[in-house]
């Protein structure tokens, strides 16, 4: 054996270094492929095991049909139309930003910036969800349809796939209280997505009313059908075949909303409204359920949920009339000398006052140095409670609001609901203002006067209500004391027209009212209409409603500027400047069953331009309730046909007079401007 020389190594030795690198080498080809299988396998799984698929098998999503939405009677108000749009698959969109989508940019004629915005959509979609078809024009027109279908072959990932689009036959008719759609937001995909919902990009989901309220039911479920395709996405007819009885998993219709509103009550709501802006409220004063209701000017859902452009949206913005605000709700105002209900029933709970109190009016009511006016300057002379109701004398309620203060008052309004949210939820809704000491003296400058309680008690200064929370005001008077939650959904239907879900009527409170004061209230209430002299007693008169059918009433006439010195009529004023002319009331007086509120935004006077409204829907309630009673039933599933004339229109010549609308401080949000004392911003004419 030769012995080892120093600087040589063994044959031994060489072999177990080479089996060292050896191992080292497969260790790090072992790691990397351990690498590229969890990436492909785990990280970048679906995309190709779609990938793979997708060359053989497709999935097709069927749209469920959204529930439609019809009136109490079943004729339809919103269904679905027949529609077209225009997807891109990025996985099989070949040459995409260099072909397909300057092709489509052509054959649809975009503009250099929707061009752009296609291709950041797309190009997103392909790094996230590949295989997603992306909507690139949603209702395509008759043309745009032709266009495509004649290129297909050159517009590989291109789809143009039925899409059934809303459709408000109501136009702009209850407006506020269906809503619209438009498309989802990205970070409404994934909030709702992971909420379980099954969205996808380009949807549409509901905004605002019902269709915001009702979403989940309404929309469905989408079902899916499986389809054989090649590797650029055209589907291989003569193999679908082949995948079996499983390939369609058929869609599930959405529930169908049945409301309490008549559309034969509310055409005669429209009809009858002469106001520009403004709102009625109709409502089943035993039940809380709504029956008609008008928010003028509304828009038109078909435009929001459609293709609105920037210009159209803008236009809406710079609306001085705020189409898109909910009169009925969303909006508050001082009510003027309808609120005198509550001021009386507080002044008999109070203990002061009794029906038979009587004050001198003189034509206003003096408070240390200053004068609160009376609606008629000559004065109404000696007035018990059911007179002072009847003429609406403002001396009365001065004089009980500088007896008893401002809380008793503000309590009794709040146990009514004021001051808070009705909870209708169908629509947005502010809570109004019902002032107090306590609030004057943390809102308004100085704090709390004796003044202002003068002012709350006509229902001016900081007195804001809505014309939903007055209906349930004068339906609690009519049904002694229960206020009810507002609804206008009955119940939702299944296909078939089967009951899913049914909604009953919901008592929120019940306020103590003593019998003989609300019997005394009441028949003031009645004098107002059936009484000569009664601020609503003329348009009674002319309503064509029942002679034995008694009516009880309240108009307000509610301040927006200054009185001034001199008195200006309706039509020497700026449309910004004018009165709020409203009405609330119920029929028949001796069993109640509806109740109604008209407000005429900056109409004038109540007993003249919100009364006549008022009483012709009365009329039409009862004329309804007796044909309906003698004739069969319609045929039920009948879509709406439109027929009331162009609502009326604001005349640019009433804005003449003042080149900036004065500042409507009882808007939601803004701050809250203290009532004056001077005496001049105090009376209502009615």
């Amino acid at each position: 054996m030769t012995p080892p020389t120093i600087g040589n190594t063994t044959p031994g030795r060489d072999l177990k270094r080479r089996f060292l690198w050896l191992g080292l080498a497969m260790s790090l080809g072992m790691v990397a492929l351990a690498i590229q299988l969890y990436r492909l396998q785990l990280i970048r799984h679906e995309e190709y095991a779609a990938k793979s698929v997708a060359n053989f098998v497709k999935e097709v999503r069927l749209r469920a049909d959204r529930g439609v939405i019809k009136d109490a009677r079943g004729t339809i108000l919103v269904d679905s139309r027949p529609s077209f749009d225009a997807f891109v698959t990025p996985a099989f969109c070949t040459d995409c930003f260099e072909q397909v989508i300057p092709r489509l940019g052509e054959l649809l004629q975009w503009d250099p910036e929707q061009r752009k915005k296609i291709e950041d959509l797309v190009r997103s979609s392909r790094r996230n969800a590949p295989f997603m078809p992306v909507p690139v024009r949603v209702d395509l027109t008759r043309d745009e349809y032709d266009r495509l279908n004649a290129r297909r072959d050159i517009l590989d990932g291109v789809e143009v796939v039925p899409v059934p689009h809303r459709n408000y036959r109501a136009d702009m008719v209850l407006s506020h209280v269906l809503g619209y759609m438009n498309e989802i937001t990205q970070e409404e995909l994934e909030r709702l997505n992971g909420d379980g919902a099954k969205y996808a990009l380009g949807d549409y989901i509901g905004r605002r009313g019902l269709e915001r309220y009702f979403e989940s039911k309404l929309r469905g479920q989408d079902g899916v059908r499986k389809e054989v395709v090649n590797a650029r996405g055209q589907t291989i007819e003569e193999l679908n075949d082949k995948l079996g009885e499983h390939s369609v998993i058929p869609p599930t219709a959405g529930s169908n909303v049945v409301l309490s509103l008549d559309m034969r009550l509310q055409e005669e709501a429209e009809r009858a409204f002469p106001g520009v802006t403004g709102a009625v409220v109709a409502i089943d004063v035993n039940t809380g359920f709504i029956k008609a209701l008008v928010s003028r000017p509304g828009f038109d859902p078909n435009l929001l949920t459609g293709r609105v452009t920037p210009s159209q949206m803008a236009t809406l913005a710079r609306d001085p009339l705020h189409p898109m605000i909910n009169r009925v709700a969303a909006e508050h105002y001082s009510p003027g000398s309808t609120f005198k209900v509550i001021t009386q029933l507080a002044a008999f709970k109070a203990g002061v006052f009794r029906p038979e109190t009587v004050v001198n009016c003189t034509g206003g009511y003096r408070l240390g140095a200053r004068v609160w006016r009376c609606h008629k300057d000559s004065g109404h002379g000696p007035m018990d409670g059911k007179a002072a109701m009847k003429a609406s004398c403002d001396a009365w309620f001065y004089k009980v609001a500088d007896t008893i203060g401002l809380d008793p008052i503000a309590e009794m309004g709040k146990s009514l609901g004021l001051g808070r949210p009705t909870g209708i939820g169908v629509v947005a809704e502010v809570p109004g203002i019902m002032p107090s000491t306590a609030y004057h003296d943390k809102a308004s400058p100085g704090g709390y006067t004796k003044g202002m309680a003068l002012n709350s008690a006509i229902g001016q200064g900081d007195d804001n209500v809505t014309p939903l929370q007055l209906a349930l005001v004068y339906a609690a008077v009519a049904n002694g004391g229960k206020l009810y939650k507002p609804q206008m959904v009955h119940r939702l239907e299944n296909l078939d027209g089967q009951i899913i879900e049914e909604f009953k009527p919901e008592v929120v409170s019940r306020v103590d009212m003593n019998p003989a004061h609300l019997k005394a209230i009441v028949e003031g209430l009645i004098a107002v209409a059936q009484e000569p002299g009664g601020t609503a007693y003329r348009a009674r008169m002319k309503s064509g409603l029942p002679p034995q059918m008694p009516i009880a009433a309240k108009t307000g006439t509610a301040q927006v500027a200054r009185i001034g010195a001199v008195r200006l009529k309706t039509h020497q004023m700026s449309y910004f400047e004018r009165d709020h002319a409203w009405f609330a009331g119920f029929a028949p007086a001796d069993k109640p069953e509806l109740a109604v509120v008209v407000l005429n935004e900056h109409g004038g006077h109540g007993g003249v331009d919100a009364a006549p409204t008022a009483m012709a829907v009365m009329r039409k309630y009862f004329e309804l309730k007796a044909q309906d009673a003698t004739s069969p039933p319609p045929r039920a599933n009948q879509p709406y046909t439109p027929s009331l004339p162009p609502a009326p229109s604001l005349d640019a010549s009433a804005l003449t007079r003042a080149v900036v609308p004065p500042p409507r401080v009882n808007l939601p949000g803004e701050p809250i401007q203290p009532p004056s004392e001077t005496g001049d911003d105090s009376a209502t004419a009615d």
